[in-house]
């Protein structure tokens, strides 16, 4: 039984929102800030990698990243390893891009803490960097854990099934 009721889930969904509502007034739609991402911690990355990490459609991924090279968030290269293929870096106004968003999060979450006393968002935040930690060394890890629990409750026999088939 989920008794978190997924509402850390919830709220980032809500911040992310109003980061894509901002966003859209700079002229960048949820699956650029996506893109961007990816390849501001990626630099190098070729067109086919940004598909298979995205998982997203080569010709998608071909006309994202036409866009944003136009409004000026990404530059392509060429790649010294094969002269067939480019390599995407992300610009200074991508860096920019972050630090905006990065500012709105912080305006949003800001707001939602006010109303807490001071003790509470202490124990809030304490709490709530415990469990970003945890997280975080699970993945650094490869999620076995989580994984295993998962398998526990048979989610991943359907996607192993599909992995299968794909195979």
């Amino acid at each position: 039984m989920d008794i978190s009721k997924r509402q850390i889930t919830k709220i980032a969904r809500e911040v992310n929102k109003l980061v894509i509502r901002t966003m859209k007034d700079s002229g960048i739609g949820s699956g650029e800030v996506d893109l961007i991402h990816l390849v501001r911690h990626n630099p190098g990355l070729s067109q086919k990698e940004v598909s298979q990490q995205l998982n997203m459609d080569k010709g998608a991924v071909a006309r994202r990243t036409a866009s944003l090279e136009q409004k000026g968030y990404l530059i392509r290269k060429e790649n010294p390893a094969d002269g067939r293929s480019q390599l995407l870096y992300a610009t200074e106004k991508a860096e920019r891009l972050k630090t905006s968003k990065a500012a709105v999060e912080t305006v949003f979450y800001e707001w939602l803490l006010e109303e807490l006393e001071e003790e509470e968002k202490t124990a809030f935040t304490d709490m709530l960097n415990k469990l970003y930690l945890r997280s975080k060394q699970e993945s650094r890890s490869g999620f076995p854990h989580v994984t295993k629990l998962i398998c526990q409750e048979h989610i991943c026999q359907e996607n192993e099934g599909e992995k299968d088939e794909q195979i």
